[in-house]
Formats: C-alpha cells, structure tokens, sequence
C-alpha cells in the first residue's frame, strides 16, 4: 500500500524558467566550448562536492567572460514558476495522511533557493536534495538513501519524475515509480495515482 508519495521538483513541481528569458547578452555570448566545460561541473555539483559559484566563475574567466555567478543564476531563477495545481495536488495528499516528499538534483545554491525564497522547506515532509547526500539520481543509492530518510519501506513510496532513467532508478531498488512531467497534464497525474490506489 502506498503511504508516501516521493516527486522530482523541475518539471513535476515547478517549471524551472528559461535559460534565455534570464541570462541577457551574457546568452548571446556563449559558446558550445564554454557549455561542455560548465557541463563537466554539474556531476561532482549535484553530489555536493564543489561549489558550483566558484568553479562557473573559474570556467568563465577562462573563457574570457565577466560574469558573477552570484547575480546571474539568482535572476535564472526568479524565473521558476511553482505550479499551482502541483500545490494543491501536495496540500490534498498530505491532508489525507500521505507523506510527501521532494526527490530533486540541486546543487547547494539553488538548494538553498528552493528551500528559502520558494518555500520548500515547510512544503514537503522530507526533502532529498543530492548535494546535501552526496549522491545523484539516477543513482540507485540516492533512492535507497531517500528512503531511509523517508523511515519507510520502499515498496510503500510512489516516485514520480520526468525523466525515464530516474523513473528505472526508482524501481531498481524497490520503490514504486511512474514517469510525469507538467506538460503531460494533471490529470494523467491522478490517474497515475489512481492505478496505485491514491486517490485525491
């Protein structure tokens, strides 16, 4: 029986804004060189084992670009929307008795974000953030480990994400997993739901 419900954040919770609509010229000015290099950085961010600021100022200046990570992602992420029937979605299962909780990669600055300007940290039971466990989905010792925070048994927590590889991660180690994102609609989420007996 399923008593908790485990979701990703960006694209199940909130849409997580546009790099384009936030970012200005620096935008323009960016390479496919620059993005390969800030790409190598996100694992070993995600898994809280660098500052993430102080590496992209790194990258950047390597590359000839003035920018201050400290402004630039803070503005990327004025642009996340936290979804409304997501919300409501949250506020009827845990009125109903269901744990629920967050399931997301972050490094520590959005993190902290999240948790402090969108509210996350009241919104949700438990929150699993990777680099606050040194470990990333689709990794399965994030979900064994998310569990264990959970203190409940795997097969009684519905994981929902967007991504398939997470999804099969989930499962792997015993966990209940669907594959949802926003654009799909809320009420294939229900439905989801529905086939594993939550209904709200």
């Amino acid at each position: 029986m399923i008593r908790h419900v485990l979701l990703d954040a960006d694209e199940v919770v909130q849409h997580p804004g546009r790099w384009e609509d936030s970012a200005g010229k620096f935008a323009e000015r960016v390479t496919g060189a620059f993005l390969a290099d800030v790409g190598e950085l996100q694992a070993p961010a995600l898994r809280g084992e660098i500052d993430f600021f102080a590496e992209f100022a790194t990258v950047a200046r390597g590359h000839d670009l003035d920018v201050d990570p400290a402004e630039l992602f803070p503005a990327m992420w004025r642009g996340i929307v936290v979804d409304p029937e997501s919300l409501s979605l949250i506020a009827a299962l845990r009125a109903q008795g269901y744990g629920v909780h967050l399931a997301t990669n972050q490094e520590h600055h959005r993190a902290r974000y999240m948790r402090d300007v969108l509210g996350f940290e009241t919104l949700f039971d438990v929150a699993v953030y990777s680099c606050d466990i040194g470990t990333a989905k689709p990794d399965p010792a994030y979900f064994e480990k998310a569990v264990s925070l959970i203190g409940a048994p795997a097969g009684t927590v519905l994981f929902v994400d967007d991504k398939q590889a997470n999804v099969d991660g989930a499962r792997s180690v015993g966990l209940v997993a669907e594959r949802w994102e926003l654009a799909d609609g809320h009420q294939r989420l229900h439905e989801l739901l529905a086939t594993h007996g939550v209904h709200v």
